[in-house]
C-alpha cells in the first residue's frame, strides 16, 4: 500500500483526486477475474490465447468505447429511479436531455461506483467514488478509462466524502437502499460440466446451464417475491447478472436479502459428496422449478448433442451408482439391459424408463415391486427425490450467495466491457434466454469500431447516440423500452398514489 500511496503522490493535480482511495485490485468483490482461460470453443494454445485477449481488448479501443458507444443516458436515468429525471429521445430536446445530464439527484449522487484502472503498468482498484449527477460520471470515466466499472450501494452520504464522515461523530455512511442482485458464474458447475470446459473456459453445450438458472430464478422471483422490475445482464465472459429494482427490493435490508437469497438456495452436494440434499414433499418452488428444468435437462444434459450423460455406457453407468442404495437392484437391472441395447434406447428413453422402474420399486406405479413393502418412510422418500436431485445437480441455479446478502456488496456495472474478452456487458431478454450465444450475439470493441467505420462509409442516417449505428442498438433498445419504460411507469403510479394517500390525509382533494 505505501508504494500505491507513493505513485498516487506522483500523479498530476488534475488526476488526484480521482485516487484518493486505491486498493490492490485483488481488492475487487467479484472473482470473475481470477481465472486465466479464455472462453474459447475447444482448446487453445496459450500463446494463442493471449494473442485473441490482445486483439479483443486495448486500452485504446476502451478509450474509445466510453468516448463513443458508453450509454451513460441510460445508466444515469435508471440509476436516478427518478420519473422526472426519465430521458426520452423521441420527446425531450437537446436543452432537456443536458439539464437531465446536469441535474442532481440524491439517489445517483449517494451512489457508490467503484474503478479498476492501470497505472505504470499495475492495476489500482479505486473505492468510495461518487457523482452528482450525469456529467461528472462522464467526466470521470473518459478521464479514468477504467478497465472495470463496479457498482455498489447508495448511502446516506456521498461516499466520496467517507473521509470527512469518519471524523463525524454525528454522521455515519451507511447503505440506504441498494437493488437486490444475484450472481450466476459457470466455474461453480465445474464438477458437473462434462463438456471439456473449466474455470473462465466455456462452449455453447455449459452455456445453457445459465439458460436454466435465469428461467428459475426470474420466475421465482416474480411469482413468489412479486417482483416486476428485474434486468438480467450478460457478464462479459461466463456468467449472468440480476438486477431486481423494485422499490420494496431496493430497501430491503441484509436479512431481508439474506432471506430472499436463502430461499433460492439448494444444497446440491461437493465433489466428495453429490447428495442433493431434498426433504419431502418438495417445497412448490421447487416443484415448479423442477418442471421448467426436467425438459431442459433431457433436451441438453443427457444427449449425445450435450453432456452425454445418458449417452455413454461410462456416464450412464456413473449416473446408475448414484441410485440410493436401497434402490440398488434397479441400477443393476438397468445397467445389463442398457449395455445390451443402448445403442436401441435414446438417452430421453433411458431416462423415462429410469424413473419408471423407481417408481415401481417404491411402489408408486400400479404394479408394484416386492421390495415396496419393506422400504422405511425415508428410503421411499430418497429413492422417489431422487430424479428431482438429479436434474438439479446439473441444471439448479448455483448463485455466489455472498454477493446478494449485503447492500455494500459491489457488483460488475452493466454496459462495461470484460478486459479478458472484449466482450460488452449487454441486457439480456429473458425470453429469448434460449437463443442468447455469448459467442455470436455479444459484440466485441473491435467489432464495434469496424462497425462504426463501416456505418460512416455507407453514409448511414443521422442518429442520436453513435451505439445506434453497432450491434449493441438491438440490446440497448431492449433496455430502454422493456425494461426502464415499465418501471418509470410504475414510478409514476407510485408516485401519484402517494400524491393521493397525503393529499386523502389532509382533505385536500
Amino acid at each position: 500500500m505505501p508504494e500505491k500511496r507513493e505513485r498516487q503522490e506522483s500523479i498530476d493535480d488534475e488526476m488526484e483526486a480521482e485516487f484518493t482511495d486505491v486498493q490492490p485490485v485483488s481488492g475487487a468483490t467479484e472473482t470473475e477475474d481470477k481465472a486465466q482461460n479464455m472462453p474459447e470453443l475447444g482448446d487453445v494454445p496459450e500463446k494463442k490465447e493471449v494473442q485473441k485477449q490482445n486483439e479483443a481488448f486495448s486500452q485504446e479501443l476502451l478509450t474509445q468505447y466510453y468516448r463513443r458507444l458508453f450509454p451513460y443516458q441510460l445508466l444515469h436515468c435508471w440509476l436516478t429511479y427518478d420519473p422526472s429525471q426519465e430521458f426520452n429521445k423521441k420527446t425531450s430536446s437537446t436543452t432537456n436531455k443536458n439539464q437531465i445530464a446536469s441535474k442532481k439527484n440524491k439517489v445517483f449522487s449517494h451512489r457508490e461506483f467503484s474503478f479498476t484502472t492501470e497505472i505504470g503498468g499495475e492495476e489500482i482498484y479505486m473505492r468510495y467514488k461518487s457523482f452528482s449527477n450525469q456529467n461528472e460520471l462522464t467526466s470521470a470515466v473518459q478521464k479514468i478509462n477504467p478497465r472495470k466499472i463496479d457498482i455498489g450501494a447508495v448511502f446516506s452520504h456521498p461516499p466520496k466524502d467517507h473521509h470527512a464522515i469518519q471524523g463525524s461523530s454525528q454522521r455515519k455512511l451507511a447503505p440506504s437502499q441498494r437493488e437486490l442482485v444475484f450472481d450466476v458464474d459457470l466455474t461453480d458447475y465445474d464438477e458437473v460440466r462434462k463438456c471439456g470446459c473449466s474455470g473462465a473456459k466455456i462452449c455453447l453445450k455449459c452455456w445453457k446451464m445459465m439458460s436454466m438458472a435465469m428461467k428459475v430464478m426470474d420466475e421465482g422471483l416474480r411469482e413468489d417475491f412479486g417482483f416486476k422490475n428485474i434486468a438480467w445482464f450478460y457478464s462479459g465472459r461466463r456468467g449472468i447478472h440480476a438486477w431486481v429494482c423494485d422499490e420494496n427490493a431496493r430497501e430491503l435490508s441484509d436479512s431481508g436479502r439474506s432471506a430472499v437469497a436463502n430461499y433460492f438456495e439448494v444444497n446440491l452436494g461437493t465433489e466428495k459428496n453429490q447428495n442433493v440434499e431434498l426433504n419431502s414433499p418438495l417445497h412448490p418452488m421447487l416443484l415448479r422449478a423442477f418442471k421448467t428444468l426436467e425438459p431442459m435437462f433431457i433436451n441438453d444434459i443427457i444427449p449425445s448433442a450435450g453432456h452425454r450423460i445418458l449417452a455413454d455406457e461410462d456416464k450412464w453407468n456413473e449416473l446408475l451408482q448414484s441410485i440410493p442404495q436401497c434402490a440398488a437392484s434397479v441400477a443393476t437391472t438397468l445397467a445389463s439391459r442398457w449395455t445390451k441395447e443402448g445403442a436401441m434406447t435414446t438417452p430421453r428413453e433411458k431416462w423415462l424408463e429410469l424413473k419408471r422402474y423407481l417408481e415401481v420399486f417404491i411402489g408408486k406405479d400400479k404394479s408394484k415391486s416386492k421390495q415396496s413393502k419393506t422400504l422405511s418412510a425415508a428410503e421411499k422418500s430418497k429413492v422417489e427425490l431422487w430424479p428431482v436431485a438429479t436434474v438439479f445437480k446439473y441444471t439448479y441455479p448455483r448463485l455466489d450467495i455472498n454477493v446478494s446478502k449485503m447492500r455494500n456488496h459491489l457488483l460488475k456495472s452493466p454496459f462495461c466491457v470484460h478486459p479478458k474478452t472484449g466482450r460488452v456487458c449487454i441486457p439480456i431478454n429473458v425470453n429469448k434466454m434460449d437463443d442468447f450465444d455469448p459467442f455470436e450475439d455479444v459484440p466485441t470493441l473491435p467489432q464495434l469500431m469496424k462497425e462504426l467505420d463501416v456505418y460512416a462509409e455507407t453514409g448511414g442516417k443521422d442518429v442520436e447516440f453513435e451505439w445506434e449505428k453497432t450491434s449493441l442498438k438491438e440490446s440497448f433498445q431492449y433496455f430502454q423500452k422493456e425494461f426502464l419504460a415499465p418501471m418509470w411507469k410504475d414510478l409514476k403510479r407510485n408516485e401519484k398514489d402517494e400524491v393521493e394517500r397525503n393529499a386523502a390525509m389532509v382533505g385536500d382533494f
